[in-house]
């Protein structure tokens, strides 16, 4: 028997990790536009953190050099991250270090096999997203199962950060407060209760289609639900391609482009117009977002979806202005008509259809979820999604800033469509422009949640909120500390602070629902966690939540004799 000989591959061996030195890395965007600007905010969060670990004695090696092309040293690619993992010992310390948005994928695969303690670190400011890419890559290894901590800074030089850091050095974990998060106990007897119990049956038995524009796009890998977990709801996904959206769009006609349009504006709502198509927002612009509106209604109708999800960035963000203005509209009840191809019915009429921003997996299990129960109970089901971006303490409480890239419904600002103006969003993300839906949310009382994966299974954070007024000088501070062309909340949560939230929370976005009052915000959250107890996912309740609101329990008491 002859024999053969082959080439076998060579395994490069990874270089050995030095004693007290971490690896740092940096994920970054997709979009080069995006790294160029963010970099030097990035490069004074990663001196800043040499700085700190200095103090404690330690060196910290970036994982790969500043690209002299580029002018960053952000990892912009999957394959690059695969590349850059290579020169990292395995079990060594390693730092992902994040002041933008970054896209997780990029560093998935390195993250998922890495052996040794994995840090995740933040600069607490509002001028760049690096809180909202923190928050997403975190929630992206809590799915993946892989063990990581995490801390944030305003400069760096505090006590409760340094104290972080020294504990990851010497024992490779930061522990957080958690101890405002409650499991979900039996709840009370209450109208509330059944309700959520009763509209849980009936998704299971019926279900639902949620419709998601190309899956993934955005580089949120915690965004994405399997369908194994998703289908044990009773939700199914309906796969639908951008491109097919933008060819739906071709088929509107101008006339009922501006008739949305025309609509909008006897509502009282406004845009910023000017002519530079690069740097201003035009009425070319507006057509194609109208179009888009209502194309995506109409692909929603043909394949009977119960919410539908676009993700803008990748690919259309190259043929079509942005989504938010369309994706804004379509969470709001009250909207600007679109009828059937046929004209001979109005698209969900007297309805919202529920949107789920950046085509958020999890937003939209929570988004449809929240649009039956507040429309069962008579309320407003308009919804939002808001990226966790930032805040500070005003008058003695803390005070975040939530922002969204303009997907914001009008019933949730002040004055309706009245007080939405639209603004040009930003080049360096939208190089083909769009309106914004710009406002400040309305004072009120809010339900706050966010669905995610953890230990393969479904669970869902659940707490109320109050949405506040600020001065008008300290809105324009925030917004200009932030993006100004994007809505605004001033949201105070109830019984959690910063850090705790922070701590915990895994997501880069939490979805926000109003009430009429306290009392009715509180029964619309036993509604809601009866509703996600009676379809099986883990139920936890943050920070201060009333759940014996409009308990009948007193009646099931046993009388005197």
């Amino acid at each position: 028997m002859s024999s053969t000989t082959y080439t076998l591959p060579a395994v490069v061996a990874r270089p050995d990790a030095a004693p007290k030195t971490a690896y740092l890395i940096s994920s970054g965007d997709l979009r080069e536009s995006a790294n160029a600007a963010g970099w030097p905010t990035q490069a004074a969060l990663e001196a800043s953190v040499e700085a700190a670990f200095a103090e404690l004695g330690w060196s910290i090696v970036r994982a790969n050099p500043v690209d002299p092309e580029t002018g960053h040293g952000f990892i912009s690619s999957q394959r690059m991250g695969l590349e850059v993992f290579k020169n990292i010992p395995v079990d060594a310390p390693l730092i992902v270090a994040e002041a933008v948005w970054q896209y997780s994928h990029h560093v998935l695969a390195g993250l998922r096999t890495h052996r040794g303690p994995i840090l995740t670190v933040a600069n607490f400011v509002g001028d760049w997203p690096g809180l909202v890419g923190l928050l997403g890559l975190n929630a992206g290894m809590t799915k993946m199962g892989v063990e990581y901590s995490t801390i944030w800074s305003v400069d760096f030089t505090d006590e409760w950060f340094k104290a972080g850091l020294r504990s990851w050095t010497e024992t490779g974990r930061i522990e957080h407060d958690a101890t405002h998060v409650r499991e979900l106990p039996t709840l009370p007897p209450s109208d509330e209760a059944r309700l959520g119990e009763a509209l849980a049956e009936e998704l299971r038995a019926d279900k639902a289609i949620i419709g998601v524009f190309d899956e993934g796009c955005m580089g949120m890998y915690n965004a994405i639900i399997d369908d194994e977990l998703m289908n044990r709801l009773g939700i199914y996904k309906e796969r639908m391609s951008q491109s097919a959206l933008w060819a739906e769009m071709q088929r509107v006609g101008d006339d009922e482009a501006a008739a949305v349009g025309d609509w909008l504006g006897a509502q009282g709502m406004t845009f910023r117009l000017g002519t530079d198509e690069a740097t201003e927002l035009t009425e070319a612009q507006l057509r194609w977002q109208f179009k888009m509106y209502i194309a995506a209604l109409r692909i929603a109708d043909d394949f009977g979806v119960d919410a539908i999800g676009i993700q803008y960035q990748q690919g259309l963000k190259d043929l079509s202005p942005a989504s938010d203005l369309a994706e804004g509209l379509l969470n709001n009840v009250e909207r600007p008509p679109v009828t059937s191809r046929d004209g001979s019915r109005v698209l969900w009429e007297g309805r919202a259809l529920p949107h789920f921003n950046e085509a958020d997996e999890g937003v939209a299990i929570d988004a449809l979820i929240t649009n039956r129960v507040w429309t069962a109970m008579g309320l407003d089901p308009a919804t939002t999604l808001h990226d966790v971006r930032w805040g500070e303490e005003f008058d003695g409480e803390f005070v975040w800033v939530f922002e969204i890239s303009g997907s914001v419904p009008p019933s949730h600002l002040e004055g309706g469509y009245a007080g939405a103006v639209g603004w040009r969003q930003n080049p360096v993300y939208f190089p083909l422009g769009g309106s914004t839906i710009k406002g400040v949310s309305r004072p009120g009382e809010i339900v706050w949640s966010r669905v995610y994966i953890a230990d393969g299974e479904l669970h869902v954070d659940l707490g109320r909120a109050t949405s506040v007024e600020l001065p008008a000088a300290e809105t324009e501070r925030r917004w200009q500390a932030t993006n100004p062309e994007w809505p605004i909340m001033h949201a105070v949560l109830h019984g959690v602070s910063r850090d705790q939230f922070m701590g915990r929370h895994k997501a880069n976005h939490l979805n926000v629902a109003y009430a009429p009052d306290a009392a009715t915000a509180d029964r619309a959250l036993v509604a809601k966690a009866a509703f996600f107890d009676g379809l099986g996912v883990h139920v936890h309740l943050c920070g201060d939540v009333q759940l014996d609101a409009g308990s009948d329990a007193e009646e099931h008491e046993p009388t005197e004799a």
